[in-house]
């Protein structure tokens, strides 16, 4: 068995006391004074971080606004195309007294019911993304097709058209108000 050099042994002894030594004494120095905060730097990393925020809250509220407007006006001109088709209809029935009239104008209010409904539902649902305006514009169609619904219900071969032609004229106004304020595809 082989001894321990004693000359390599004191090497390693010594070199291990002199990097302890050196450890030790830099970390036995200490520094005088109170640690600060740079004011300056502190103001322009929470300035930095309000204007990220901002900028990522804009961004979403944004995204949620252009969401919600095509969640609203894409199905609009569908739901009203088939509300304006079944009354056109109806006008065509009622004005040539024709035998199916009052199948006819059944269809043509319920067309401008679910329109109505369909419309109101998917207003609710956007809930506040939906700007107040293009809201208020698809309330007005909606109470506006359902005043024109009631009207219908009331039509029969002998009625006053005066009526009829006053909601319808309040539709009108309304669908062209949506038309205007949604996005052009």
């Amino acid at each position: 068995m082989k001894l321990l050099n004693p000359r390599g042994f004191g090497l390693v002894c010594a070199s291990a006391a002199v990097a302890a030594g050196l450890v030790l004494a830099g970390c036995a120095n200490t520094v005088e004074g109170t640690a600060t905060v740079d004011q300056a730097q502190v103001t322009a990393y929470k300035a930095e971080v309000a204007s990220s925020s901002a900028a990522a809250s804009s961004s979403k509220a944004a995204a949620d606004i252009a969401k919600a407007t095509a969640d609203n006006c894409d199905p609009f001109r569908k739901n009203t195309g088939t509300a304006v088709d079944r009354y056109n209809e109806f006008v065509d029935a009622h004005d040539a007294s024709a035998a199916d009239q009052n199948a006819k104008r059944d269809a043509a209010a319920t067309a401008l019911e679910d329109a109505a409904k369909a419309i109101e539902t998917q207003v609710s649902a956007s809930g506040p993304a939906l700007p107040a305006d293009l809201a208020g514009k698809f309330t007005d169609y909606v109470t506006a097709a359902r005043a024109l619904a009631a009207e219908i219900r009331k039509m029969s071969a002998g009625s006053s058209v005066a009526p009829l032609n006053d909601a319808s004229k309040k539709v009108n106004d309304a669908l062209t108000a949506v038309r205007n304020a949604c996005p052009t595809k």
